[in-house]
């Protein structure tokens, strides 16, 4: 009876420690919420100045919330419109995307077949009043808010065009639904291609429609996936998605985290419409969290190969909850792991180095996985794409014409002169133009610093502190000789990828969003690749065979 009576009493101890601890800590946190309250009373009592609540709190909450990590936030009922666009998609507005400058509101892009777009307002245009009120000095957050409202009610603006003329505008607001995938086509003889701009309600059902159209009307037989850029979404939208390629009760992805009631596994719950057409499917550094759930699961499935960068590495979930007086709380609850066991993110946000910045995993940190094939991937980092193909480097100077909106400014200037444009297939920015366009930048006295300038100017500054300025004088001078930037020689050296930006804006302007992915695409190294990857079907199948590994060029 001996071993028995040792088991009761150790289970009772375990019992008793564990019911101890729950109440210890329990203990601690109303502790901790009388300090904090007793704090506030004693502000609103004392304090010189009035305290307002709402703000004060929000503050503290706000700040307790980023000690964990970006993705668990405060919403407060005011700013529930935003979630609910995140999940859906979808808001009341006049769909136009706005910027603040000196003299009023910018818009910088217009949504084709919307209330902006309907009433008259183009990109450029400048919003200096909002029903009657000057929009002067108005940041974004306030202007947005005064743009949106209620489905079929009104907002006047004053809009002044470029030319100086200012236009009254009544906008009737509807309900705005922003697709989740804006773009889709045969991009070559057999090859279909599908654009997912985000994971909201419906994605997949917008994804299956753009896929059977192109398997049945444009008998494609190979299909390129883009989701670079993705910032991701609805984890069940990505699972249907994939769910499209794989066999029926395949485990797609299992989430884990503290909370066991909230574990979850998804599985392929329908038989799939094509499990044996090849797949590539791009992803880059912003491609993240559902993005990567799609990219992952069909590489540890090897059912696509992974072509463009790292992915950005979010391999967290988060759930929302409802908070007293309307307000909401989005909270990490775990953690997703994709068919081969991985979990891929990248920072582990309990962990903090000297700066108090979380750190990211290390390589050497890292676990090796197997694919269904026997191929090694990895965790802790993102997807590592099955092929690398970079997105094209931004120069120092290709990134201050379109940040100080000289691009931006000269594409405005160019509608002007251009009130149509050819058909995108026949479209091309020439010579010619891109020699008005250097003159445009010269008017402008257009001038920048670059990255190595800029450091040159901290050493010089550092050997001036520490007595070496003199002694390195004529070092410092040569190599200032050396790294000084011209702008004539500027605009001709990076002259492929400012005629990218440019052409791209310039699609956008006539085209609308379609428009700008389409451009893009004919710049597109990383859709090159996959184009020569499907069209050689035996790279394509050697590179999801264990013996073959994979073609990385990092």
């Amino acid at each position: 009876m001996k071993h028995p009576i040792l088991t009761i009493l150790a289970i009772t101890c375990f019992l008793n420690s564990w019911a101890d601890g729950a109440t210890n800590r329990n203990v601690e946190i109303a502790k901790h919420l009388d300090i904090f309250n007793a704090v506030y009373k004693e502000l609103d009592l004392l304090y010189v100045d009035t305290i307002k609540p709402e703000k004060t709190i929000k503050k503290g909450i706000d700040e307790m919330l980023s000690s964990l990590d970006p993705y668990t936030n405060y919403i407060p009922q005011d700013d529930m419109d935003k979630l609910k666009m995140m999940t859906t998609g979808e808001y009341a507005g006049v769909g136009c995307v706005i910027s603040q400058k000196k003299e009023g509101i910018l818009i910088t892009d217009v949504y084709e077949g919307m209330p902006a777009q309907k009433a008259g307002i183009r990109t450029g245009d400048l919003i200096v009043e909002i029903n009657g009120k000057s929009a002067v000095g108005l940041n974004v957050t306030d202007a947005s808010e005064q743009l949106r409202g209620e489905s079929k009610t009104q907002v006047e603006v004053t809009v002044k065009r470029t030319n100086g003329k200012k236009t009254k505008m009544v906008i009737t607001r509807e309900k705005i639904s922003i697709p989740a995938i804006p773009f889709y086509t045969e991009i070559e003889p057999g090859i279909g291609y599908i654009y997912i701009n985000g994971f909201t309600e419906k994605s997949a059902a917008q994804f299956k429609n753009a896929f059977l159209d192109l398997k049945e009307n444009k008998k494609i037989s190979k299909l390129i996936i883009d989701v670079r850029e993705n910032p991701g979404g609805i984890l069940d939208e990505a699972v249907d998605i994939i769910n499209l390629f794989v066999d029926r009760k395949s485990t797609v992805v299992y989430t884990k985290g503290k909370n066991p009631n909230l574990n979850k596994t998804y599985k392929a719950t329908r038989d799939p419409i094509d499990k044996d057409m090849p797949i590539a499917v791009l992803v880059n550094r912003n491609s993240a969290s559902a993005s990567e759930i799609v990219a992952g699961a069909l590489q540890d499935m090897d059912r696509a190969v992974i072509i463009g960068e790292r992915s950005f590495g979010k391999g967290l979930v988060q759930t929302t909850r409802d908070l007293p007086h309307g307000g909401n709380l989005k909270v990490t609850i775990s953690k997703y792991y994709i068919p081969s066991g991985r979990c891929i993110q990248a920072i582990d946000y309990s962990k903090k180095n000297g700066k108090e910045y979380s750190q990211r995993i290390p390589d050497s940190l890292t676990h090796e996985f197997k694919t269904i094939h026997g191929r090694t991937v990895r965790d802790g980092g993102g997807i590592n794409p099955d092929i690398f193909s970079a997105d094209t480097v931004s120069s120092t100077a290709g990134y201050y014409l379109y940040e100080k909106d000289v691009i931006f400014d000269y594409v405005t200037e160019y509608q002007k002169k251009h009130p149509s444009i050819p058909n995108l297939k026949d479209f091309t920015y020439t010579d010619k133009d891109y020699d008005e366009f250097k003159a445009f930048v010269k008017e402008r006295n257009f001038t920048y610093e670059s990255f190595s300038e800029t450091i040159l100017t901290s050493l010089k500054e550092s050997l001036k502190e520490e007595g070496y300025a003199e002694y390195a004088e004529a070092e410092i001078k040569a190599l200032e000789a050396k790294i000084k930037h011209n702008i004539d020689t500027d605009l001709n050296l990076f002259k492929k990828e400012i005629v990218r930006s440019i052409s791209i804006e310039i699609a956008k302007r006539y085209y609308f969003q379609t428009g700008m992915i389409i451009e893009s695409l004919k710049f597109d190294d990383c859709k090159n690749e996959a184009i020569k990857l499907l069209n050689d079907t035996e790279r394509y199948k050697k590179i999801l065979t264990a013996e073959q590994g994979n073609d990385k060029k990092e």
